[in-house]
């Protein structure tokens, strides 16, 4: 997994809210295994519509998105989080989330900041007033950046070493290879055991 340290990019204001992950990517298009393929599908059904933000050309190429309140709910299809990665989001903005989608969100290396609702008010105005903004979400500092507006933003301590670190939980678990190792051999013959 790519290690996420500070994140400089343009930004998509999506103004809604009680986004689900069938909204993010509809179901029929969830038939592979593959975890990349799908930025087509992405918002499938809303981009059809010529004037949805996502087809306005001033915003092709950004990597973070600034949505509403509620992003995310519904059923807990990790596609969603593939869908909004391999479209090139690095991060998603938001004042509340799904805690399916922000788990499954996190694990895969896709950052998802808390913001209060009116700092996300906010960022909508910069960003469509200059769709070329940037929009810095610091990882390290843990705040999000733009335009003069900086606001701090909290995360769960082990998450944000995992992916300062670009661990996955199974690369993060395998720093710990030769301790687990020694414990294993160390450990009664009787109990079971693992290959």
């Amino acid at each position: 997994m790519e290690k996420f340290t500070v994140h400089t990019g343009t930004a998509v204001p999506l103004r809604r809210s009680d986004v689900d992950t069938d909204q993010i990517i509809p179901a029929r298009f969830c038939v592979s295994s593959s975890r990349t393929g799908h930025a087509a599908s992405l918002f499938a059904d809303w981009r059809e519509d010529p004037e949805f933000v996502l087809n306005r050309p001033a915003h092709r190429g950004a990597t973070v998105l600034v949505a509403g309140n509620d992003f995310g709910t519904g059923s807990s299809r990790e596609y969603a989080v593939w869908a909004l990665q391999d479209y090139g989001f690095k991060a998603v903005i938001a004042p509340r989330y799904g805690d399916i989608f922000r788990g499954n969100s996190l694990l895969n290396g896709l950052l998802t900041v808390v913001v209060p609702a009116g700092v996300v008010e906010r960022l909508w105005q910069l960003i469509e007033a200059d769709p070329a903004v940037g929009v810095v979400v610091d990882l390290e500092r843990l705040e999000v950046r733009c335009a003069g507006l900086v606001q701090p933003f909290a995360l769960d301590e082990d998450v944000r070493a995992r992916l300062l670190a670009g661990h996955d939980t199974i690369s993060a678990t395998l720093q710990y290879e030769d301790e687990i190792a020694a414990y294993e051999r160390g450990r009664r013959p009787a109990l079971p055991t693992t290959l």
